[in-house]
């Protein structure tokens, strides 16, 4: 099979890149945008080019790049962000999602709808609340998403994965969507399959990571009107969202199902990943006169509070495990993981000794199965933060695998 041209976009520091590439080298990136807002110091592109070198790589507001200026490609992939969807409104241009970040969803469909020769694949990755925002109209970013892609041709199909529950070393919940054009051979594929063997069985999704075939209560249902009529009236109102965590979207019918993980292989957790406990720099320890705040901040809250205009509330907080049990898989890093101050939401382990510290950025890279200090050269804080937004790789990996046995 001759190589298949990817372009990474929202690239991070590679993550998509790095999994793909481990799989095979038929995967050829020829082109990747990573660009931060409002940052001086462009770390996460400083790092990609490290790793990949500068050939074809842009570091500028992919807003501002041209889609001539891409070079043509066969799969677009890329982790695209998903923080500002709260507000979302019909655009001259777009006529969809809006905001900060959400707006970034539309740079990738204009590369899309603006390419001549479209590409037959996309591969991206958010996180699963995307299924379900925002809060007044359950689904309908995605529902916007899923239509204006049906419309440029694809069948679109998602799945949620939760990177522990197939022996990965993190709970990390992620909404993976794969899409494929009218005319890929996976597309005239599917259209010639019965959906449920495609979802259950057959799939990218049910071979890289398996469900039981048990308990699936089919929802189906077409995404009518235009984006517009979409973006203001989709399920308006309504407390819960259509879209489960399965499913796919021909001609704009969406087929979805709730499904359950199938695994039973080894499972890898915190204790795995942890370095020995000489090799931790002094600054990872917990300073003994703050513990009285960590132990508050991890605790259970039920506190009384009043708004600023009179309103009175409870503010609730479950407990949480302190210090981490490294006999599962960690939590879910964050982007604030980094740095000394106490914190609800930072790893913090028992080591041997019985001392508390938090995780070093190598641990952190473990957890998303980067290789050690691949983000060595930014700051402890910069790489924790870098893997706060980053991949699990080896979900990629095992994804990609599939992808390519379909393509050869």
């Amino acid at each position: 099979m001759k190589k298949i041209k990817t372009i990474e976009l929202f690239a991070g520091v590679g993550g998509f890149r790095l999994g793909l590439e481990k799989v095979s080298n038929k995967f050829d990136f020829v082109w990747s945008n990573q660009w931060e807002p409002n940052k001086k110091k462009q770390i996460a592109s400083e790092i990609y080019i490290n790793k990949f070198g500068k050939s074809n790589h842009s570091n500028i507001d992919i807003a501002k790049v041209p889609t001539i200026e891409i070079p043509n490609f066969d799969l677009l992939v890329g982790g695209f962000p998903c923080q500002d969807y709260s507000v979302a409104k019909t655009l001259s241009k777009s006529q969809g999602i809006t905001g900060k970040k959400g707006i970034l969803w539309w740079e990738i469909y204009r590369i899309i709808n603006e390419k001549k020769i479209k590409p037959k694949l996309l591969f991206l990755e958010n996180v699963d609340r995307l299924l379900k925002s925002p809060a007044k109209q359950r689904g309908r970013d995605f529902a916007i998403m899923l239509a204006s892609l049906s419309d440029l041709g694809y069948i679109v199909e998602w799945r949620v994965i939760n990177a522990a529950e197939y022996g990965m070393p993190q709970k990390r919940k992620r909404v993976y969507i794969l899409a494929y054009y009218k005319t890929s051979n996976i597309y005239k594929k599917i259209i010639s399959t019965n959906n449920n063997d495609w979802i259950f069985k057959i799939g990218i999704f049910a071979k890289a990571f398996p469900i039981k075939n048990e308990n699936n209560k089919l929802n189906n249902f077409s995404i009518n009107n235009n984006l517009k009529k979409i973006s203001k009236e989709f399920n308006k109102n309504i407390i819960k969202s259509p879209f489960e965590n399965s499913g796919i979207i021909i001609n704009r019918e969406v087929f979805t199902y709730k499904v359950f993980p199938n695994y039973t292989g080894k499972k890898i957790v915190l204790k795995d990943i942890l370095i020995p406990e000489n090799k931790v720099p002094l600054e990872f320890f917990i300073d003994l006169n703050t513990i009285e705040k960590w132990n508050y901040l991890k605790n259970a809250k039920n506190i009384s509070k009043i708004s600023k205009d009179g309103h009175k509330y409870k503010y609730i907080e479950g407990k949480m495990t302190f210090p981490d049990d490294i006999n599962k898989p960690s939590r879910t890093i964050v982007t604030g993981e980094g740095g000394p101050s106490p914190s609800r939401f930072k790893h913090v382990i028992k080591t041997e000794s019985g001392k508390l510290r938090r995780l070093t950025p190598i641990e952190l890279e473990r957890l998303n199965m980067f290789p050690d200090n691949y983000t060595k050269g930014g700051t402890n804080i910069q790489r924790a933060f870098l893997m706060g937004n980053a991949l699990v790789v080896g979900v990629i990996e095992k994804i990609g695998k599939e992808l390519l046995i379909e393509l050869d």
